[in-house]
């Protein structure tokens, strides 16, 4: 599907005649980058936004912005939730649960990527526990509080195609530990995530969708050293200028957020549910070779068979049912 928006559309741009008074979205991580961005304009347009984070002060901090833009309604407050701790998802969930209040849409934002090897609290492989799991446990624990006619959008990437998925050793317990390669795990596993979540909650009508923000630089690329960024950069304008097309833009950040405001309140819930976004539009399906900017979805990542043993093998790795 395409239509007014693509890539270059900032949130402003997306939102402009969207009303959002009275309306409440949690937006996980919202320290910094995309997630501010997102309660920002969300705010902007009337919207009461609860905005998670690891680091209370520092989103405080950064979400001053927020406050003081918010409009018509629009407010934004912080709670505590660190996704690399099933405890602390489990405590945030709980209180939002005991609050009672429902909520509209739901963007799982917050994520790590490339980190070096490590494991959560839990003992999970850093990337898939936080990424994933975390968010797993955390959206179906408020899933009740999510409004029939809401939705669930979950910031995936096109990173889901650094690597192919499998269910084997998702801890990397006795495979070589790659960065990247858990990176692409973990996203597909978003995607998956989202294609299962979909399925289950459409009958109490309620759609969950993933998307790719596209590239932009923010804190995510913490990890990554310079010099392999510039090496990645050359690689590509390389390979673009071969074929006569200009050099790659990075989004800026309003542009990099407009898909979740896109896919949670512009964009029919029929036509992203259960589906892959990217520029504000749905993404086409394809096992093709493409090269690391150009769109497209991978056929593994959407696939229900995977996405239902996913959800399996989640639930017993966190020890919960849902």
């Amino acid at each position: 599907m395409s239509g007014p928006f693509g890539a270059t559309s900032t949130t402003d741009e997306v939102l402009a005649d969207v009303d959002l008074k009275g309306k409440r979205v949690l937006v996980t991580g919202v320290s910094a980058g995309l997630g501010v961005e997102t309660a920002r304009v969300l705010a902007a347009h009337g919207a009461q936004v609860t905005g998670t984070a690891r680091d209370l002060a520092k989103a405080r901090a950064a979400t001053e912005v927020v406050r003081a833009g918010a409009a018509n309604g629009g407010s934004v407050d912080i709670v505590e939730l660190d996704l690399a701790s099933l405890a602390s998802v489990r405590a945030c969930a709980d209180a939002l649960i005991s609050d009672g209040r429902p909520f509209d849409v739901v963007i799982a934002n917050a994520g790590v990527m490339a980190a070096p090897f490590g494991r959560t609290a839990d003992g999970f492989e850093t990337q898939f526990g936080t990424n994933h799991l975390g968010h797993f446990v955390l959206v179906n624990r408020i899933a009740p509080l999510v409004k029939s006619g809401g939705r669930v959008v979950i910031v995936a990437s096109s990173g889901h195609r650094m690597a192919p998925f499998s269910l084997d050793d998702l801890n990397f317990a006795s495979k070589t530990y790659e960065p990247w390669a858990a990176y692409a795990q973990s996203k597909t596993a978003n995607i998956l995530f989202a294609v299962e979540l979909d399925r289950r909650l459409k009958e109490h009508g309620i759609r969950a969708t993933a998307l790719h923000p596209g590239g932009i630089q923010t804190e995510l690329d913490r990890h990554l050293d310079p010099g392999m960024i510039e090496g990645m950069m050359t690689q590509i304008n390389a390979a673009l200028a071969a074929e006569g097309k200009p050099p790659f833009q990075w989004k800026t950040i309003p542009q990099g957020a407009a898909t979740s405001v896109w896919a949670g309140f512009v964009a029919p819930a029929d036509v992203v549910g259960g589906k892959y976004c990217e520029n504000c539009h749905v993404s086409e399906v394809t096992d093709a070779e493409i090269s690391p900017i150009s769109e497209g979805v991978r056929t593994y990542a959407l696939d229900p068979e995977t996405a239902r043993a996913l959800w399996a093998k989640s639930e017993d790795m966190v020890g919960e049912r849902f």
